[in-house]
């Protein structure tokens, strides 16, 4: 069943490890999205509490870019606000819980809300390899590159490999990428199915 829903331009992320733009934001400034955080954290430290640090969401073609609560309150409102930053925390929270279980963590995810009439809904993909980063509880361990199961194998590529700039034309990724990374994707389904 197919629903045609108002979209709301905010990308609901929640963190609850320290990793990527966030990470790049916290060692320049000590904040995500002007969220005060503890001095000394290294790269994917796990956050004492999971934060709502959301972000614009860009035209194909541009950059989402992470934004403080007081600049989300003026693109959608406080209360629509207050609703999200609940629901996409107690999302985040049961799905983690429910991912450790099998030896995952979910270190930030991405949700998206539209209205239909005057019901918010989630709309679009949720907690896949494209939203989320997964990673591998049992070699788990802050201040190193992590065992990931998701779309960080693309990003390392075009960061690292090709030296993208993030400006288009999108280079084309090579099959021997495309064919590690559909290897990943199955991976982490089987581990969340079936442990």
């Amino acid at each position: 069943l197919v629903r045609k829903a108002k979209r709301i331009n905010i990308e609901c992320i929640v963190r609850g490890y320290i990793a990527g733009s966030g990470f790049k934001e916290y060692e320049n400034f000590g904040t995500i999205c002007g969220i005060k955080l503890p001095m000394g954290l290294k790269d994917f430290s796990k956050l004492v509490e999971p934060i709502f640090t959301p972000s614009t969401k860009a035209e194909i073609g541009n950059h989402d870019i992470n934004i403080s609560e007081k600049e989300t309150i003026k693109i959608i409102g406080e209360k629509t606000f207050n609703f999200l930053k609940e629901k996409s925390i107690a999302l985040y929270k049961k799905a983690s819980e429910c991912a450790l279980e099998k030896g995952i963590i979910i270190a930030d995810t991405k949700f998206e809300f539209g209205f239909i009439g005057d019901e918010i809904i989630l709309i679009d993909e949720i907690l896949t390899p494209d939203s989320s980063r997964f990673w591998d509880l049992k070699n788990y361990q802050a201040g190193k590159e992590q065992n990931s199961f998701d779309k960080q194998i693309i990003r390392d590529y075009l960061e690292k490999d090709l030296k993208w700039n993030k400006t288009l034309p999108i280079p084309e990724l090579s099959k021997e990428i495309v064919k590690k990374t559909i290897s990943q994707y199955e991976k982490i389904c089987n581990l969340l199915i079936n442990g």
